[in-house]
């Protein structure tokens, strides 16, 4: 009598955004998947010497990994639904073709660490966003060690493209309140409670209609490139701005990314924070 065999498990688009010690040999990761959304998984053997993964699991680097049946629980810390991790390989091609940059190093490296703490406070666990995964990967390879300009920028664009994804970014290229369109000369304020602000409202950090209709155009088409060239025009205001939309909703006041920024600016008196 032929017997059915189950289909092997399909591999899946990840990258690791966290990983701690699960046993003298083991790791639990924070899995984010392009089909199956953030997933906990345990690496059995991964930090012994040999261990094919020891290598390969490794944060910014784009993977193919397959994932096995649930894992037991040996501990408290552990998360509840959480995976054996069967295999892992290094993909490195972007979703466009190309290769992918070398791992991070100095700021670039603190921004990176700054996009995964954002969202792992941002996704839940097996809900995918794979226009945002793709997002992600494009952003890597644009952090930019000696160019602070462009490392700020790709990491604005992504906090815009990471809120418009979730739902709670609102249209830019509208007044909240009144849904009138916003004219390229005057200055708007952009608040979590708000939304686009009327023209002239009083304090705060104000942006310019034009620059309020550019990021829009550029998150509606899901052009990227485009959305960091907005950006430029106006770093310092987002950063203020989003860090307070992000704050809101996502509750980042205590990313330790952002905290070690700051120290490091204290001490260089060179470099802004994320």
């Amino acid at each position: 009598m032929a017997t059915s065999r189950r289909a092997a498990p399909a591999p899946l688009a990840a990258y690791v955004l966290h990983r701690h010690d699960w046993s003298e040999s083991s790791l639990i990761l924070e899995l984010w998947t392009r089909e199956r959304g953030r997933i906990a998984a345990v690496a059995k053997g991964a930090k012994r010497p040999h261990s094919q993964l020891r290598s390969v699991l490794l944060p910014f680097q784009r993977l193919q990994i397959v994932l096995g049946g649930r894992a037991e629980r040996r501990d408290e810390a552990a998360p509840p639904e959480i995976h054996l991790l069967r295999s892992a390989e290094w993909a490195g091609a972007l979703p466009d073709g190309h290769s992918v940059a070398a791992m991070p190093s100095g700021a670039a490296l603190l921004a990176g660490f700054h996009l995964n703490e954002l969202l792992m406070r941002a996704l839940q666990r097996h809900d995918p966003h794979p226009r945002l995964f793709d997002a992600y990967a494009l952003t890597l390879p644009a952090l930019d060690r000696d160019d602070e300009a462009a490392t700020a920028a790709a990491l604005r664009a992504f906090e815009l493209f990471l809120l418009r994804e979730s739902g709670v970014l609102p249209e830019l290229g509208r007044v909240t309140q009144t849904q009138q369109p916003v004219q390229p000369g005057d200055r708007h304020g952009l608040h979590a409670e708000h939304g686009v602000t009327a023209p002239g409202d009083r304090g705060g950090v104000h942006l310019s209609g034009a620059t309020l209709h550019a990021l829009e155009a550029a998150l509606d088409a899901g052009d990227l490139a485009a959305l960091r060239q907005a950006c430029r025009g106006a770093l310092p205001a987002l950063r203020t701005l989003l860090r307070g939309l992000l704050h809101y909703h996502l509750d980042t006041s205590m990313l330790r990314t952002r905290a070690l920024m700051v120290e490091i600016q204290k001490l260089t008196e060179h470099s802004a924070p994320p």
